[in-house]
Parts: C-alpha cells; sequence; structure tokens
C-alpha cells in the first residue's frame, strides 16, 4: 500500500505559489463551469443556449490546458508531504481516501473535457475556441458515438463534482475539526 509520507525536515512544509494559484484558479472554474452545464443543460433551443454551449467548450478546452500545466507543475515539484503526527493518526481508510480522491481527481481534470470534445466532435459541432481557432475533431461525426459518448461527459463531471465535494469537506474538517493546520499549506500568506 502506498500511504501518504510524513514530513520530514528536508521537505517543504508548504505549497509552492504556482500550485497554490493553479489549485485556487482550477477548482474555482471547475466550480463555475459545472454550474453552467447544470444551467445550459435544460435551456430550450435559443442563440443564448448555443453561446452557453460555446463558452461551455472554450472553458473546457481551458480547463484541459489549466490541468496539463497542473499535473506538468505537480510532475516537476514536490509537494509537501503530510505532517508524520497526522499521517500517524489518520486511519488506513482515511490515507486511501485522501490519495485516491487526488489521484482520480487528476485524472478527471483531463477525461471530463477530452470527452466533451470528442462528444461535440462526434455530435458535429466542432469547437472554435474563442470563435477564433477551429479545434481539430477529437473523433468522427456520428450520431450513434455521439448518442454513446453524450452521457459519460455527465457521469464523469458529476463525479468529478462529488470528489471535489469531498475534497472540500475534507479540508474543512482538517481546518475547523482536527484544527491541525493543514488547510494553511495551500492558502497564500505566511
Amino acid at each position: 500500500m502506498n500511504t501518504p509520507s510524513p514530513a520530514t525536515a528536508d521537505s517543504p512544509r508548504r505549497y509552492t505559489r504556482t500550485a497554490m494559484l493553479l489549485h485556487w484558479v482550477l477548482g474555482l472554474a471547475l466550480i463555475g463551469l459545472f454550474g453552467m452545464g447544470i444551467y445550459m443543460a435544460d435551456l430550450p433551443f435559443s442563440p443564448q443556449r448555443l453561446k452557453l454551449y460555446n463558452w461551455h467548450k472554450w472553458a473546457g478546452v481551458s480547463l484541459l490546458v489549466l490541468s496539463a500545466l497542473r499535473l506538468a507543475w505537480r510532475a516537476t515539484h514536490r509537494p509537501p508531504r503530510l505532517p508524520a503526527a497526522l499521517v500517524k493518526a489518520m486511519p488506513t481508510w482515511q490515507k486511501l481516501a485522501h490519495q485516491g480522491t487526488h489521484h482520480l481527481l487528476y485524472v478527471l481534470f483531463l477525461a471530463v473535457p477530452l470527452i466533451g470534445w470528442a462528444y461535440s466532435s462526434a455530435a458535429g459541432f466542432p469547437i472554435v475556441f474563442l470563435g477564433l481557432w477551429q479545434l481539430p475533431d477529437f473523433v468522427p461525426v456520428s450520431k450513434d458515438l455521439a448518442e454513446a459518448i453524450k452521457p459519460w461527459h455527465q457521469y464523469s463531471a458529476f463525479a468529478m463534482a462529488a470528489l471535489v465535494v469531498a475534497h472540500v469537506a475534507a479540508a474543512l474538517k482538517h481546518q475547523f475539526i482536527d484544527r491541525d493546520g493543514l488547510l494553511a499549506r495551500m492558502l497564500p500568506g505566511k
């Protein structure tokens, strides 16, 4: 089992400013994009709905790029380890939840927009980023393929939303119940 490593004297105690910026921008963007997706899904066909779908696609592509940058940053910059006392006190299920949530979030950061891109391509609605650059189709146009892909964009988006809620709940638990200062590692300041 790969458990979180405890902090050592030579490991950083806080995330880098870049990691913090990427974390908070991505988090807020995910919340906004999820809310937009929920809102626009039930709108009647109209110019407003088409505009929102285009914005949703642009935001999804931006999120995909931001997620790739965040993953690259994470791969090249070691995050701070959990405090040794915290690791010792954590039950095994919490260690597994900690790692599993983070790994699944990284997978979904990339998968959700890619599935959305694939759906848009299969449905025959190309993504024209910011109304300027048409992105290549991810898959060939196919009504059957579009119908098969469509629910997976929704399922994966809801799965990511559930993981974000779990992540936020865990952070708030550490801040207000455990009072272990864990949240401060991801907040700007000293």
